[in-house]
């Protein structure tokens, strides 16, 4: 049961519901797509690189999804979805012109300002390349602000890949090390295989002035911090990003709860120091 005070806060979130449009659908993988969503008239949205919103099927439900693109274009909203669930294949279905109800931006971000002046070394893997690809387009539009940038994605198989184009272009840029991996490649399939923590052999992080973000499936989060750790990385300089089973995005129902927080409200994004005695209590 909840009190009259969370009751008038569900219900100011409720009227806070924007209805936004499809402009565009993209196609990533078999099941997981990119969909654009445009404000009404005369609306600018804006949010801070790793924050989500909770995306609205008319009849079906709500679900937390990141928000996966550029933080300087208001004008296009970019979630990817991977279809596993009723929501989010009702969702996958939509195409240009359809509705999606929005509520967010929700929680915290990385440290962008924080980490302005340092060298960024950016770890993903699968899906997880969503909530980080806004941090990729800010890196690149204040690239002055930034030292050095690693990029390390990871990913099951070539078709499981994200953003292939942008990799690409990624890749191409001279002021930035973008390495790619997957765990089981194919006969058209000439990069790197393996996991995505044995891209640190092939990179020099100078750990006095790293920041590192990183984002994937728990059991790779935790491999990436014992690399980062033995490559010098003090705790307070590693960003992880909590996303596990966000449902009211206000910090009321407490599916979200880890340790002390509740990762919707104090995260998603959280200080190493703040989350690491509690990675040991969940299976991964």
């Amino acid at each position: 049961m909840i009190s009259s005070g969370q009751a008038r806060l569900v219900a100011r979130e409720e009227a806070a519901l924007k209805w936004m449009s499809v402009s565009r659908v993209v196609k990533e993988t078999l099941d997981t797509y990119t969909i654009y969503l445009k404000p009404k008239a005369g609306e600018r949205f804006s949010f801070k690189p790793g924050q989500f919103n909770m995306l609205y099927a008319f009849g079906v439900g709500e679900v937390p999804i990141s928000i996966s693109g550029d933080p300087e274009d208001r004008d296009n909203v970019a979630h990817t979805i991977r279809a596993v669930g009723a929501v989010t294949n009702s969702l996958t279905r939509l195409r240009e012109g359809g509705r999606v109800g929005v509520r967010g931006p929700f929680g915290r971000g990385w440290p962008m300002e924080e980490a302005m002046g340092k060298d960024i070394v950016i770890v993903a893997g699968g899906i997880g390349l969503a909530p980080l690809r806004p941090v990729v387009y800010q890196l690149i539009s204040k690239r002055q602000d930034y030292g050095k940038v690693f990029i390390l994605y990871g990913a099951r198989t070539p078709n499981d890949l994200l953003y292939k184009k942008e990799l690409k272009s990624w890749k191409g840029r001279m002021d930035m090390d973008v390495l790619v991996t997957v765990d089981k490649g194919d006969e058209t399939w000439k990069g790197n295989v393996g996991v995505v923590t044995m891209l640190f052999d092939y990179v020099k992080l100078d750990p006095d002035n790293t920041y590192a973000f990183v984002c994937g499936p728990e059991i790779m989060m935790r491999f990436t911090v014992i690399n980062l750790k033995n490559k010098g990385l003090p705790d307070d300089k590693i960003f992880l990003s909590m996303e596990r089973n966000m449902k009211c995005g206000i910090g009321i129902c407490g599916h979200c709860q880890f340790g002390p927080y509740f990762v919707c409200k104090d995260g998603p994004v959280f200080r190493y120091t703040q989350v690491k005695n509690f990675f040991g209590r969940h299976e991964f």
